[in-house]
């Protein structure tokens, strides 16, 4: 017998075992994540569904659904968001995980689209996933593996051993103070650079005091100049979440290489058999940040993800004004780049 369970119906003890023995795993599917989600429910409407068949646990769906504040915005910003992919025992009947499917749409059916961002293999119920209307696109990712054989390119062993000589330090983050110099570093970055949507400052505050993960910081001279925010599965994984570095004003330090190097090092020191990139674009599409990442020693898989598109018109309407931001955001680039060419 199948029956759909909402976040107060799972047994967390089934949950847990779900979560120590399926190869689907991720924090981010952890009754923990979604805690943390509702701790930030100004921001985002957490949602946990889970599908048992004759008792027993065999599907959690963790998500939320999140839109821009601005009046105009939310009407073409209203998304859902499954990071990870669901967690699935191996077991799972077609049958369960098409209950779970659907239950998701129905718990989303105000958002413009839902999308499952994979950090495992679902290809086996590839096809169940689109018959529930749930499309795959290809999207690459990077998993690397902490064994005591990992290595990176002699370039980045080459930075990392400059910096540490250069007197950087690596340190785990002990006061909010801390984690407000880090996040006006990734805002900058995220206004400048990356031009997408960010979460307010408490957010990442909310991260710090729950300890479900760690701030790996990059300082020189105790001035916070770069680091990592890690969620952290235990004895599974760490994520790169979020990172961000002054890379121009300290380019002989290398913050942003430094703060991977830290995570890497941590999953090492700690266990972790894996660092989660969290991903690495699209395949067949030049990406500088996917050949930065990859220098790290990495394997590039493609987990992709799953697309239900709820409102069509409204989504593509969307999607071409993110692709004029970033257009317009590229082109800003350049000038700048030939002013300060022209001044010298």
């Amino acid at each position: 017998m199948i029956k759909l369970l909402t976040y107060h119906d799972i047994d967390p003890q089934q949950w847990q075992v779900l979560i120590n023995r399926s190869p689907y795993a991720t924090w981010f599917q952890t009754s923990e994540a979604y805690q943390f989600y509702v701790a930030n429910k100004e921001e985002m409407m957490p949602f946990a569904i889970g599908v048992e068949e004759d008792e027993h646990l065999t599907g959690v769906m963790v998500g939320y659904t999140t839109q821009e504040r601005n009046p105009i915005k939310q009407f073409l910003t209203c998304r859902s968001i499954i990071i990870g992919g669901p967690l699935l025992d191996e077991h799972i009947s077609n049958d369960a995980l098409s209950a779970l499917l659907l239950a998701a749409k129905r718990f989303t059916q105000n958002s413009i689209y839902v999308e499952t961002r994979n950090f495992h293999n679902y290809s086996h119920w590839r096809n169940l996933f689109e018959a529930c209307g749930f499309l795959y696109q290809p999207h690459l990712n990077i998993h690397v593996h902490c064994t005591a054989t990992h290595t990176m390119t002699e370039q980045r062993i080459r930075q990392v051993k400059k910096a540490l000589k250069n007197e950087i330090e690596i340190v785990l983050a002990t006061s909010e103070q801390e984690i407000r110099d880090w996040y006006q570093i990734l805002s900058r970055l995220y206004r400048t650079k990356v031009r997408t949507p960010l979460w307010s400052e408490a957010f990442f505050l909310h991260f710090y005091r729950s300890g479900v993960g760690k701030y790996l910081l990059v300082k020189y001279q105790d001035k916070v100049i770069g680091g990592m925010m890690c969620p952290i599965l235990k004895n599974k994984a760490i994520y790169e979440w979020y990172v961000c570095g002054l890379d121009e004003e300290y380019r002989e330090l290398y913050p942003s290489v430094m703060a991977t190097y830290a995570a890497i090092e941590y999953a090492k020191t700690n266990a972790l058999p894996l660092f989660d990139f969290m991903g690495a674009g699209k395949p067949d599409i030049p990406y500088g940040v996917r050949d930065f990442k990859m220098e790290f020693g990495g394997e590039l898989v493609e987990h992709g993800r799953f697309l239900c598109i709820r409102k069509p018109l409204l989504y593509w309407i969307g999607k071409l004004g993110v692709k004029w931001i970033k257009r317009f955001a590229y082109n800003c680039k350049i000038k700048e780049f030939e002013s300060r060419k022209t001044a010298k």
